[in-house]
């Protein structure tokens, strides 16, 4: 709009006259700018929060510009304040989808900030309620418990837990899993926000004042209050023996992007030949013997079980090893028109044993929903020909003297997953992952970030073999014991701890998640049932 039109609508002010539409909605506009573009600098320092750049505080300005930035609006504009900075955060945080297809990079990213808008609009409501940072802080795990599950089987990557799963939040992990850090943060960046609104009051400044210190001391109890949990970092005896030791193959892949496999049984050499390395240092004295070893996702790149050759190179490595294996490859389903991505155990004498089906197979890019009618617009979607068929058992497997708890790649985002196969079991998680698609990404460092606050949560080492980085070996407590670089062949030879006990995370499972949520979802429907009374001029409504 120009000065001419500014002008214009003055006049038509000072003249008693309603501005035209068009001018009215230009110069809401302009007003809005400011706020929008507040949004939009929250929305990237919410992504700069998580891998690869990983500055976790990051994370606790962006909780707390947005507070500030949906207080006492309306429902409306915090809706729209959330999408802007949903939109921001999301565009930046999942660039490494592009790789797809920059459409599908745009369509994820406008589908996960409307989880967000609808958020930003709750914000917004129970921010006019006592106590409103709490409810903020309740609302934040909502909107990931909604995110998580639906569509298709939800998308968790972005929660608040996976920007800080290196910081003082993460121990709270081992109480009550990812949502309870999530929490954490929120809530200590919403009473940041608050502590900000009270100490800029100019009516009551020592009222005021103290309630703005009675803020700052809230979030710092809740930035602190982490280092109180105790961590496990050693192996227990109950189930069998404190130790074992862990080989870890990375046999890298011809080249990354959509068509990493290049031709047949070249990503499968790769594997033999550092399993061969593998063993040679050991032989050499310069590794001690593994009792069990771990290859990747993807690790056999043809069926080993209709393929002599495969089955033969894969039964060699496993010979020369002389223990068994977990090997990851993809095999027929129960019809033509499926396949299922597996860890099999391959025994060095009796060859191919046990099995894990993966569970949640990724959309659009392990299975095509609506693949009928989908097929006839995205032409693109027949790179994926046969869709792959979901396991329904979780992953626990006997590999050598390890009891362990098999994830497959993505499905170590997902909380109930990853639950079961400990709760079920598994002695030590093991994390099989293929992220060569996305190898010049920040993708592989996020799923890292994931493995990490994994092991805090479950008090389990988590073992990660991935076809070409990272693979890792990370202790019951976080910390990183071993890791490898991208596009490199590498191998790991790690003493691990295996453990029995159980978090309380474990116990609680997902309670905690879901009594948030709804503390959160019931603080809007309060506050907008308050909203109601006071409009309607009912009596007894609360002033």
């Amino acid at each position: 709009m120009t000065l001419e039109s500014d002008d214009r609508s003055k006049d038509l002010a000072e003249a008693g006259a309603r501005p035209p539409r068009l001018v009215r909605i230009g110069a809401r506009i302009r007003r809005g700018l400011p706020r929008t573009a507040l949004a939009a600098l929250c929305g990237v320092l919410l992504a700069l929060s998580f891998p690869s750049v990983g500055i976790w505080p990051l994370s606790l300005v962006a909780v707390a510009g947005l507070s500030l930035l949906t207080y006492g609006r309306t429902a409306r504009q915090g809706a729209w304040t959330g999408l802007v900075f949903g939109l921001v955060f999301m565009l930046w945080l999942l660039l490494w989808i592009d790789v797809i297809g920059y459409d599908a990079w745009a369509l994820l990213s406008v589908a996960e900030a409307l989880f967000l808008t609808a958020m930003g609009a709750g914000l917004a409501v129970v921010s006019r309620l006592r106590f409103w940072p709490l409810w903020t802080a309740c609302l934040w795990v909502a909107q990931e418990w909604a995110r998580d599950r639906v569509p298709l089987g939800g998308f968790p990557w972005g929660r608040l837990a996976f920007a800080n799963t290196s910081s003082p939040f993460t121990p709270l992990a081992a109480l009550g899993g990812a949502p309870l850090v999530s929490f954490a943060v929120a809530l200590c960046g919403a009473l940041l926000a608050a502590a900000v609104l009270a100490l800029r009051t100019r009516e009551g400044r020592e009222r005021s004042g103290r309630l703005g210190l009675a803020c700052v001391a809230g979030a710092a109890v809740a930035g602190v209050v982490g280092y109180a949990v105790p961590l496990p970092t050693a192996g227990t005896t109950a189930g069998g023996p404190a130790y074992a030791q862990i080989g870890v193959v990375q046999g890298n892949v011809p080249h990354a992007g959509m068509d990493f496999l290049g031709r047949p049984m070249q990503v499968l050499d790769n594997h033999v030949a550092a399993t061969f390395d593998l063993m040679n240092k050991v032989d050499a004295g310069k590794l001690p013997q593994p009792q069990l070893v771990i290859w990747p996702e993807n690790s056999s790149d043809v069926n080993p079980y209709n393929t002599p050759a495969a089955y033969d190179a894969i039964s060699q490595a496993a010979g020369r090893t002389g223990v068994p294996m977990l090997v990851g490859a993809l095999v027929d389903g129960p019809d033509a028109q499926h396949v299922m991505n597996e860890g099999i155990v391959w025994d060095p004498k009796t060859g191919p044993g046990a099995h894990y089906t993966k569970q949640h197979p990724v959309p659009f890019g392990e299975y095509v929903p609506f693949r009928s009618i989908l097929m006839k617009y995205i032409t693109r979607l027949q790179r994926v020909a046969r869709d792959f068929y979901p396991g329904d058992k979780t992953g626990i497997l006997q590999v050598g003297p390890a009891k362990i708890g098999d994830v497959i790649c993505f499905e170590v985002a997902y909380d109930g997953i990853v639950h079961d196969a400990v709760a079920k079991g598994g002695r030590v998680l093991v994390v099989q992952t293929n992220n060569a698609t996305y190898e010049h990404t920040d993708q592989p460092d996020q799923q890292f970030a994931m493995s990490r606050l994994r092991a805090v949560e479950h008090g389990r080492a988590v073992v990660i073999a991935a076809t070409s980085g990272i693979s890792a070996v990370i202790a019951p407590d976080g910390s990183v014991v071993q890791r490898t670089q991208l596009a490199t062949q590498a191998e790991l030879d790690v003493k691990v701890p295996l453990r029995d006990g159980l978090t309380l995370a474990d116990r609680v499972g997902a309670g905690p998640e879901w009594a948030l949520s709804f503390v959160g979802l019931g603080a809007v429907a309060f506050a907008a049932w308050t909203r109601r009374r006071r409009s309607s001029g009912t009596p007894g409504t609360p002033a």
